[in-house]
């Protein structure tokens, strides 16, 4: 008698209750895959075959294949934790040896790298101090923590409503103290090349009707015009608006610039160029509904968070943000051709293919949320019942060799 259907049988269900206990015992593991024990039957080759009379002698484990199926997300109080949704991997370097992974539990070293509980680190592409990201061969992503430079001011979009109402004004009389020789005025803060702030205020005098010129102070003291020719007439203005009967500014062009000059030690001189565009006169109250200056203090790095497309995004304390360096993700053709590490991390092999590396949500890879973590794929209540129907499949196995240790016994009984 042969033995041979049982005994596979028996291997094939302890293999199958071993993968069943693997899934289980990782269900709670960040970007775990499941896997699957799939089997093949097993028949004996003879040279001529046997025809429609072929008897298999049991079953074997094919592959164990790995459900590379979504994970539901969960919420993660760390900004680093990263959640792939779709296709991909993080792509992982150890010490140069590449690694890919699922899980994106992330922390930050003292070093700045963003690694995982393994110390693998993330790798992506990096951006330099002005945030500009160098596209290339990927490398290990670290956090610049380096305070952020100031950036000297010089546009200042402003955008005004002026009154017609008001009466005429010699513009040869302006005196900025003085708040009966101008019409109205408004300011915003400025910065020189070291990030110190100044007040830029500009005012503005009816010299007749639809008329104005435009004056300016840089920290209380006046300014002038920096724009070539000079605004006439020469008395000290920086610029004239003028506006048709419908209250639209007719000046072109609409800009206007001043010199900053400074006078705190080291910071350089500098211009700034006012653009009017959109700046109108009717009969109702001065108002202003566009003031945007740019430029900007020195700031120190506050936090930073993960956008869709992998760009780690940092802010500062200056209000200002900046982009420190971008994730990618990895693909490849066949994912179940990838050998598992251990630590939740595959690694290429010739079965899997080359790695198709992009930026999240380019070239059908997912896209990366921040402060989410993709949970296992396992299914506790299938795999409780995959484990039922094991051990009866273990059982059913145990009984066939029982039935044929009887069949064996009876025959060697036989007188």
């Amino acid at each position: 008698m042969s033995f041979q259907q049982g005994l596979s049988g028996l291997s094939a269900a302890s293999q199958s209750l071993e993968a069943i206990g693997h899934n289980v015992a990782n269900a709670n593991t960040a970007g775990f895959k499941q896997s699957q024990v799939q089997f093949s039957d097993i028949y004996a080759g003879t040279l001529t075959g046997s025809g429609g009379n072929q008897i298999g002698i049991g079953t074997q484990v094919a592959r164990v294949a790995q459900l590379f199926s979504q994970g539901n997300i969960s919420k993660s109080e760390n900004p680093l934790d990263m959640a792939i949704s779709g296709n991909g991997f993080f792509r992982m370097s150890n010490n140069g040896a590449i690694t890919y992974s699922r899980n994106g539990q992330f922390t930050l070293s003292k070093e700045g790298y963003i690694e995982n509980a393994a110390g693998a680190r993330l790798t992506g592409y990096p951006a330099d101090a002005n945030g500009v990201v160098a596209v290339g061969a990927p490398a290990e992503l670290v956090i610049n923590k380096a305070d952020l430079a100031p950036t000297a001011s010089s546009t200042y979009d402003l955008k005004l409503t002026l009154d017609s109402r008001k009466g005429t004004l010699v513009a040869a009389d302006f005196n900025p103290t003085d708040a009966t020789t101008f019409s109205d005025s408004t300011s915003a803060p400025v910065f020189d090349s070291l990030g110190n702030v100044h007040t830029l205020r500009t005012f503005y005098v009816k010299t007749a009707a639809n008329e104005w010129a435009v004056f300016a102070t840089n920290d209380g003291v006046q300014a002038s015009s920096a724009t070539t020719p000079a605004p006439t007439p020469a008395d000290g203005r920086i610029g004239t608006l003028t506006f048709n009967n419908a209250g639209v500014l007719t000046t072109t062009p609409t800009t206007m610039t001043v010199e900053m000059n400074v006078t705190t030690g080291g910071a350089t001189p500098y211009t700034i160029t006012i653009d009017n565009v959109g700046t109108q006169q009717f009969a109702q109250d001065f108002g202003v509904s566009k003031q945007l200056p740019n430029g900007y203090a020195a700031g120190t790095l506050v936090d930073f968070s993960v956008s869709t497309n992998g760009e780690i995004v940092g802010r500062y304390s200056n209000g200002q943000t900046n982009l420190l360096g971008q994730v990618i993700l990895a693909n490849f053709a066949n994912p179940n051709g990838l050998q598992n590490r251990g630590d939740n991390q595959w690694v290429e092999t010739a079965e899997s293919g080359v790695p198709m590396v992009s930026t999240p949500g380019s070239s059908g890879l997912g896209a990366v949320q921040s402060s989410r973590v993709e949970d296992s794929n396992v299914d506790l209540t299938a795999e409780l019942v995959n484990m039922i129907t094991a051990q009866r499949y273990y059982q059913a196995n145990a009984q066939t060799i029982k039935t044929q240790d009887q069949i064996l016994q009876t025959l060697v009984n036989l007188r």
